[in-house]
């Protein structure tokens, strides 16, 4: 299997959702991955696993906005798709249903 080192900047939108599906509540102290490149510096990374690579993908302030663009972006096309699962409007029959209507 492939290692690749990525940039966040270069993630396709399949890689984007991907790691989203792999960090669904944001990544922590405990899935990063910390080494230093050629030049000495320390990079910061968590792993994307795919069928044809396994990926680090250097992280930053910016991976966390582009995540958060990304996820916004999808659930505002799946109401689109579905306008019915947006907002109700509540009508209180959970009061009535255990009593503490007046």
């Amino acid at each position: 299997m492939k290692r690749i080192i990525i940039d966040y900047k270069k993630l396709t939108a399949e890689m984007a959702g991907l790691l989203l599906e792999r960090y669904p509540e944001g990544y922590g102290d405990e899935d990063l991955i910390a080494f230093k490149n050629p030049r000495g510096e320390w990079i910061e990374a968590v792993e994307l696993q795919t069928p044809e690579a396994l990926y680090l993908v250097k992280i930053s302030k910016s991976l966390t906005d582009l995540l958060a663009a990304f996820e916004d972006a999808d659930a505002e096309d799946m109401e689109a798709q579905n306008p019915e699962a947006g907002e109700k409007e509540y009508d209180g029959s959970l009061e009535a249903e255990i009593g503490l209507d007046d």
